[in-house]
């Protein structure tokens, strides 16, 4: 499989594509105005304990407070410590393992409100929530990721070789500072001592410059910020299988072949600076698939489809036959399609970055070796996934619960806003429904309003609509409360819209 990054640059905004075999995978996105905040580190103050929640809510300086839960507020306390070993917010997504959770304290004993503390943002404010922090520091790096807080070495899952782990758990606790936490990430397998103590080296140097920057700053107050897009995304994403990177911008050019130089001496990429007329995008199709990737329905090539709807809670997937009709019998062409969405939802999960709770509503499947099939591909295509992702079986009504890991907002929330003419519901009421709205509505208020005139203000396909196909009801009125309503079209009122006036 061909990789590549495609690049695009301009003064208000940063596009990143990662491509697998010609088409976009991944896509990063930052615009100036709205950089993101995650592996920011602040020095926040706390404005309220909620004992009730065990969490707290930090000001640290932006719109809305952000929210830090017990298990994130560092204390010198062993089951703190025990809970967090081998966390890391800013690690690839796999790195690291998980253990058994023990109890923890009450928030109201290691948090009280002024109190100061440093913490970095481990998810972006999505929708109305704040950002949600954590007092345990993780400083990511090329090879490792430094946790200062923590005394712990953990080694990435996609490190399968259990000597390749063994040797290099041994390098970095030869190597660390007493008492600090490492993590060993993907990046890490097969490299030396000295580039391991490379990394390490400048790690450390970053956190006492972090360190010495907290005690001269009051909170809230920024104390570092995380690298730009760019650079982020040639740490965490750059490997050895990735042939080529493409940027439209000559600035930008020069300073990936100095990033690239400092921090990745010795592996080789082709960097290439895009200087065609057509804007880099479109030169290789990006732009349209960025638009599909917009879309609720996505065709699968047999003819079926998928639907995917993102709520507040949660993100329903629905798939479809569609044109499809099988060569065999109803059991294989249910199969197939469902094969055919697990692949075109892993894609869409990865490319679209969805997540949370996640439901799929496959296509109802009576053999259970159906069932297993489908979902042992699905459990396959998303081990391919760099986000932390969790899969309960297939139900009866072929349901399947997922959750991935969600950091960033999904690129649909990125790129659009709520509908301003239907509030973000999707719908409106009909043209039916309004009309027969304002036949009550006359009913309730006409018998109260002096004169012998009434005028009612509506949107024009309303006045349309009662002045034609409903007028029946509109002369109704008349008749029975003897009142004469004069109806008047407003462009600018919204479908749903309507005014009844004097006169």
């Amino acid at each position: 499989m061909t990789k590549e990054l495609v690049i695009n640059m301009t003064s208000h905004e940063t596009r990143v594509a990662l491509l697998e075999s010609g088409h976009i995978a991944e896509l990063y996105i930052e615009r100036r105005r709205e950089r993101g905040i995650v592996g920011n580190i602040y020095k926040g103050k706390v404005i309220r304990v909620l004992p009730g929640m065990q969490a707290a809510f930090v000001d640290i300086g932006l719109e809305k407070a952000a929210f830090l839960y017990v298990a994130d507020v560092l204390a010198e306390m062993e089951a703190v410590e025990q809970f967090v070993e081998g966390r890391s917010q800013h690690a690839e997504p796999e790195d690291g393992h998980e253990d058994e959770q023990p109890p923890l304290p009450p928030i109201e004993d290691l948090l009280q409100e002024g109190q100061e503390l440093l913490v970095q943002v481990a998810k972006e404010p999505i929708g109305t929530k704040g950002a949600r922090i954590t007092s345990h520091i993780s400083l990511p790096g090329r090879h490792l990721v430094y946790m200062p807080t923590v005394d712990h070495i953990g080694i990435s899952r996609r490190i399968e070789d259990e000597e390749e782990k063994d040797r290099l758990r041994g390098l970095v606790e030869e190597i660390r500072p007493a008492g600090t936490g490492f993590i060993v990430r993907t990046a890490a397998e097969g490299k030396s001592s000295e580039e391991l103590r490379s990394d390490m080296e400048f790690l450390v140097g970053l956190w006492e410059d972090i360190d010495k920057r907290r005690e001269h700053h009051g909170a809230p107050c920024l104390i570092h910020s995380d690298l730009d897009l760019t650079s982020k995304v040639l740490r965490d994403t750059l490997t050895e299988d990735v042939n080529r990177i493409v940027v439209d911008n000559r600035e930008e050019h020069d300073k990936i072949v100095r990033f690239l130089a400092t921090f990745m001496p010795n592996l080789r990429y082709a960097i290439d600076f895009y200087e065609g007329d057509e804007p880099i995008f479109d030169a290789f199709g990006l732009e349209v698939e960025i638009s599909r990737a917009l879309g609720r329905k996505v065709w699968l090539k047999s003819g079926g489809y998928i639907i995917i709807e993102q709520t507040e809670a949660l993100i329903a997937i629905d798939v479809n036959t569609g044109r499809f009709v099988g060569k065999h019998n109803l059991e294989d062409t249910i199969l197939k399609t469902n094969l055919e969405a697990v692949r075109e939802i892993a894609f869409q999960l990865r490319l679209r970055n969805l997540g949370g709770l996640v439901i799929i509503d496959f296509i109802d499947m009576e053999r259970e070796a159906h069932r297993e099939k489908v979902h042992a591909a699905l459990e396959e295509v998303l081990r391919q996934d760099k986000a932390k992702t969790n899969i309960l079986k297939i139900s009866e009504l072929g349901l399947v619960e997922m959750t991935r890991k969600r950091v960033r907002e999904s690129i649909g929330r990125t790129l659009c806003e709520p509908c301003p003419y239907c509030e973000g519901k999707g719908y409106i009421k009909s043209r039916i429904t309004t009309a027969y709205e304002i036949f009550r509505e006359l009913q309730r208020e006409i018998r109260q309003l002096p004169g012998y005139r009434v005028t009612l203000l509506c949107h024009p396909d309303i006045a349309d609509l009662l002045s034609d196909e409903e007028h029946e009801g509109i002369e109704e009125i008349e008749r029975r409360f003897q009142k004469q309503i004069a109806i008047h079209s407003r462009p600018n009122f919204h479908l749903e819209q309507y005014e009844i006036l004097v006169g």
